[in-house]
């Protein structure tokens, strides 16, 4: 995770009591949106660890912990119960962590056999470790990580099986109506017109708005409309903790009198219409001026509805495989790759913008492709023997298998082709869009979605045929990410983003936001430290695909595929000697 360190915030426990409940996390990432991510609760279970005791087997208990991205620093995160004498763990404590699609959350596990009560682990025998990101566990099937446990040379450490499930709360949303009688009359000539506005407290005491309802004009007694909010916004998931509601009267102004305010919680809501829930509204001024101040009115829950949410998650969990294609730039305006001034400079020292961009990107996403086989295409050059021009060409040479075996192989195809081919022209998009959108036309069933990253030095010469291809593309299971090297003016991409404008073609409008947009030099960091301005792109241009995932699936109505049935952990049968 990144942005905001987390606090370990737990006790470390040796077999002494007075373990926390559950290891969890700071809810707010300074980077990310104000609503927290959604949280994976994860459990870890273990098969044939090593055997460290002499008359008995291990004691083992396991230990997770959380890399910061810039410093890349390992933090304790949290450790599970001792379980005794088992070389077979089935931990009972679960980590709750928050999760980001967009950002790579890079995790460790490491086992110990506990000896004494001591809390430092440098006292214990140590199982072993595994490396993993939050990421690869979402992603494989059922949401079920198996990996072997590594760490001691030369000895078989057993395997560890982690297992992701989304929290329930965090996708939950209410539909509330509130109504309200007797308000204070605020204005001159009219009524009140009043509106409610909603905070959830933060854990340091602080209120953050959470929603507004509408203006109902010249009345103390408003009907407000039904509004819906998820509850993660409403309380993060927190049932009791303090929802603050303020009562104001609109002015046209902006300077909306303060009629009163009340405090209540999810849970008090939940109960419904009852006499629970109707609030009396206290503007505490009044309050201390006026012996007889009674309220100023009172505020009425009239209806209560949770509705949850099918998440990005049931599809992944689900099987939905996430498919990443990418296409590199090859014209000539990026300049001669064997000149350090050339976009596609082949350092030896370190990757051009070309490769962070696709390090950055396909890093995240790969853990989302069961095979990962990424087909890699370029466009604008000369291709060998004859010079011909492609704006679709395979960047490992093959045209009927374009498929390279993870980033890593994407980057080997990439540089190879850059020494084969020509650099020239024009700058065309609509080709590589369609090569894509013709696999995504062929599963339109919810199992496959498409993501293609465009990495692109420029001036776009097709713009009237490109748009064309994304409007024709928004009715398929595909997004797009544009990344834009260079100095170049972007403006023309800007367009094809459609965040303010939705694009069109020929009065067609495209059904969909499917582009996201972003120029590279926004992320080059100026103290050198490419981890954390690589972390920024990668969430930037990754944030907006879990939502664009789901509006494809809600317009088709295609809903998630049951998960796989739970890992079970196979029943192991003690033999005794005789």
């Amino acid at each position: 995770m990144f942005g905001l360190e987390k606090p370990a915030g737990q006790q470390k426990p040796g077999r002494s009591g007075g373990v926390p409940k559950m290891a969890s996390v700071g809810d707010f990432n300074v980077l990310s949106s104000s609503i927290p991510a959604t949280k994976v609760e994860l459990s870890v279970s273990c098969r044939n660890l090593l055997d460290r005791d002499t008359f008995s087997k291990s004691d083992p208990i396991c230990v997770l912990y959380t890399q910061a991205i810039g410093n890349k620093e390992w933090r304790e995160f949290g450790r599970t119960e001792v379980i005794d004498n088992t070389l077979n763990p089935d931990f009972v404590r679960k980590f709750i962590i928050d999760y980001f699609f967009e950002e790579r959350e890079n995790l460790r596990f490491d086992f110990y056999d506990v000896d004494s009560k001591s809390p430092n682990l440098s006292k214990h025998d140590f199982l072993g470790q595994m490396f993993c990101t939050l990421g690869e566990i979402v992603g494989s099937q059922g949401s079920r990580l198996e990996k072997p446990i590594v760490g001691i040379p030369g000895k078989k450490c057993g395997t560890v099986i982690v297992t992701a499930e989304e929290l329930g709360c965090c996708r939950d949303s209410v539909l509330m109506q509130f109504c309200a009688n007797k308000l204070d009359k605020k204005d001159f000539f009219g009524k009140s017109d009043p509106f409610l506005v909603f905070h959830r407290s933060n854990e340091d005491g602080s209120f953050t708005i959470c929603h507004k309802t509408e203006v109902v004009k010249n009345t103390l007694n408003p009907v407000w409309q039904a509004f819906k909010i998820s509850v993660r916004a409403l309380c993060n998931g927190d049932y009791d903790r303090t929802i603050k509601v303020e009562v104001y009267d609109w002015d046209r102004d902006g300077s909306h009198d303060f009629i009163g305010e009340f405090t209540t919680s999810y849970r008090e809501l939940s109960r419904g219409q009852s006499q629970f829930n109707v609030y009396e509204v206290i503007n505490p001024k009044k309050k201390g001026k006026k012996k007889k101040y009674v309220n100023s009115g009172t505020v009425t829950l009239l209806s209560f509805l949770i509705e949850t949410e099918v998440s990005f998650l049931d599809y992944i969990k689900g099987g939905t495989q996430i498919n990443f294609t990418v296409a590199i730039d090859f014209t000539a305006s990026n300049g001669n790759p064997s000149q350090p001034t050339s976009l596609h400079y082949m350092n030896p020292y370190q990757l051009n913008a070309y490769g962070m961009a696709l390090r950055a990107v396909g890093e995240i996403i790969q853990d989302y492709d069961s095979d990962k086989m990424f087909p890699a295409l370029g466009f604008g050059a000369r291709l060998p023997p004859d010079g011909r021009v492609s704006h679709e060409f395979a960047l490992n040479g093959n045209p009927q298998n374009p498929y390279c075996h993870g980033i890593d192989g994407v980057m080997e195809a990439y540089y190879r082709s850059l020494k084969s081919v020509q650099l020239y022209g024009p700058t065309n998009f609509a080709p590589v869009i369609n090569h894509v959108a013709r696999y995504a036309a062929s599963v339109k069933d919810g199992s496959q979605y498409f993501v293609l990253l465009i990495i692109t030095d420029g001036v776009i010469s097709d713009m009237a045929q490109t748009k064309e291809s994304i409007v024709n593309a928004s009715k398929l299971p595909m997004s797009i990410i544009i990344v834009g090297v260079g100095p170049a003016e972007f403006d023309a991409m800007e367009e094809l983003d459609g965040d303010v404008v939705r694009i069109s073609s020929r009065g067609r409008f495209a059904e969909r936001d499917i582009v996201q947009f972003v120029p590279f030099r926004d992320y080059i960091d100026r103290s050198g430290n490419h981890v954390l301005s690589m972390a920024r792109l990668a969430k930037d241009v990754l944030a907006e695909i879990p939502e664009q995932f789901l509006s494809y699936m809600r317009v088709r109505g295609i809903k998630p595929s049951p998960a796989p049935p739970p890992y079970t952990p196979p029943i192991h049968v003690l033999q005794t000697q005789i």
